[in-house]
């Protein structure tokens, strides 16, 4: 089989309208996969409150519904090795052989789920193959994100970059809205009885089918031209391995900031986008669907700010763009969550104001983290700091925020949010390329050009010459 690249599908156009075109079926397989990461992952924690009686046992339901998050939490736990281990596939054998990998196991996995036997069946052997189920699914969400970042920045044109970032990423908001649409679907015809007694399982079929619509797609888009260049560059084994340690060892700084700025990122996203429903419903101000139904109206919203965000990062800077969103998402989290317990704001307008907050460091995150790192270990060293974070503090926020309304303190819910907010901003400023149109870390020379001896009969430099270098 012949395989496609950017190249092939460009080389008989102009370099303007090739660069206008270039990605368009790369970035429509990114974003399709999008959809599907998003509604898999997100869809067991929407549905986590109606199948957790039956898949643990016991006759506490707040022990039931903490063990169903503690299912989704540890799937977070192993992105990070998902991240390491797809994501070394991603950068020897090409992202879209890891891009097909990753989303074969997430779709496997949820059909899996749909099958799964309750506790009245197999007693305490539900939770446990339950939680090997979302195993599976965290290594290989941890290695899809992270590879979805380097093929959008390797094949959207260099001034749609964080614009295609933005649409790419919508993809997840997406399959966000597919979630909660598909669950106020179910509530509405089955109601909460009927969702409960196994028409959750729906949710986890339709999981899987999108699974497969996203490989169909996935085939018919080509490899990262960037990153058939840098495989052509790679030397004997022994000394890739020393060019790997090097850059790895130049990438901390930036690593570290990654980590860190994913943190507020991912916080806020699942409070904004997962957990606000159940949030809603604990201090009285929705009850059922009307809290699903409430989440489509400022998700479709976000959609359209993350674009707005992805042009204008490409005009000034990505930098700025997700620093003043974090900084938006420091100082409001708090005051607007408070307005929305007292009444003063309904909670779809609430919602919304949050969601708007969160699109800039949501729509750049991907392509601005990636633009951080070489080809060689991009894959690898954004997506380990990256999966780390979210599995940290990303998977675990809706059990900690539902230990905390157990615990009647449910007003330190976006306390906590707005504080992972105030981090992320702080490590804005610890990357080591401020300016977004600098060049990312560069990989080692394989041919350095000869050091050349200087030329004895040479004019002598005049010091005082200030007329601009030609280069």
């Amino acid at each position: 089989m012949t395989t496609v690249t950017r190249a092939d599908t460009t080389a008989a156009a102009s370099p303007a309208q090739a660069d206008a075109r270039g990605g368009r079926r790369e970035l429509l397989a990114a974003t399709v996969g999008g959809v599907v990461e998003s509604f898999d992952w997100t869809i067991y924690a929407v549905l986590a409150p109606y199948f957790a009686a039956q898949m643990f046992p016991g006759d506490s339901p707040v022990a039931q519904l903490l063990g169903a998050y503690l299912g989704f939490a540890v799937g977070f736990v192993v992105r990070p090795f998902g991240s390491y281990v797809l994501g070394r596939i991603s950068d020897r054998r090409g992202r879209r052989f890891g891009l097909m990998l990753s989303m074969t196991l997430i779709s496997g996995a949820s059909f899996l789920l749909a099958a799964l036997p309750t506790a009245a069946s197999i007693g305490v052997l539900a939770p446990v193959l339950l939680v090997a189920i979302r195993l599976i699914q965290g290594l290989s969400m941890g290695g899809e994100n992270p590879s979805v970042a380097a093929y959008v920045t390797e094949t959207a044109p260099k001034r749609l970059r964080f614009l295609y970032s933005g649409i790419s990423y919508g993809g997840i908001v997406f399959g966000n809205i597919l979630c909660f649409g598909v669950l106020t679907l179910m509530l509405t015809l089955l109601g909460r009885d009927g969702v409960e007694n196994g028409g959750w399982r729906i949710g986890f079929v339709l999981a899987g089918l999108l699974g497969l619509l996203s490989l169909w797609v996935r085939r018919m888009a080509g490899e990262s031209e960037e990153f058939e260049q840098s495989r052509t560059r790679q030397s004997d084994p022994a000394a890739e391995r020393r060019k790997r340690t090097l850059l790895f060892r130049q990438a901390r700084p930036n690593m570290l900031a990654v980590f860190l700025m994913s943190l507020g990122t991912t916080v806020s996203y699942y409070l904004g986008t997962t957990y606000l429903p159940q949030y809603a419903e604990r201090l009285g101000l929705v009850h059922g669907a009307q809290g699903t139904a409430a989440m489509i109206l400022p998700l479709v919203a976000l959609i359209v700010a993350m674009v707005a965000s992805g042009k204008l990062a490409d005009r000034f800077g990505a930098a700025r763009c997700f620093r003043g969103g974090m900084l938006l998402l420091t100082l409001l989290t708090v005051p607007v969550f408070g307005a929305m317990a007292t009444g003063a704001l309904p909670v779809w307008l609430a919602t919304l104001l949050q969601l708007m907050c969160l699109a800039a460091p949501l729509a750049l995150a991907n392509v601005f983290f990636a633009r951080l790192f070489p080809v060689r270990i991009r894959v690898v060293a954004m997506g380990l700091p990256f999966t780390l974070a979210v599995g940290l503090f990303g998977g675990t926020f809706p059990l900690v925020a539902e230990a905390l309304a157990a615990a009647g303190r449910i007003g330190l819910v976006p306390w906590v949010a707005a504080g992972a907010a105030a981090v992320s901003f702080g490590a804005t400023f610890l990357i080591r390329e401020p300016d977004d149109n600098a060049m990312p870390v560069r990989e080692p020379d394989e041919n350095p050009a000869p050091v050349r001896e200087p030329d004895r009969n040479a004019a002598p430099v005049d010091a005082s010459d200030t007329s601009p270098d030609p280069r």
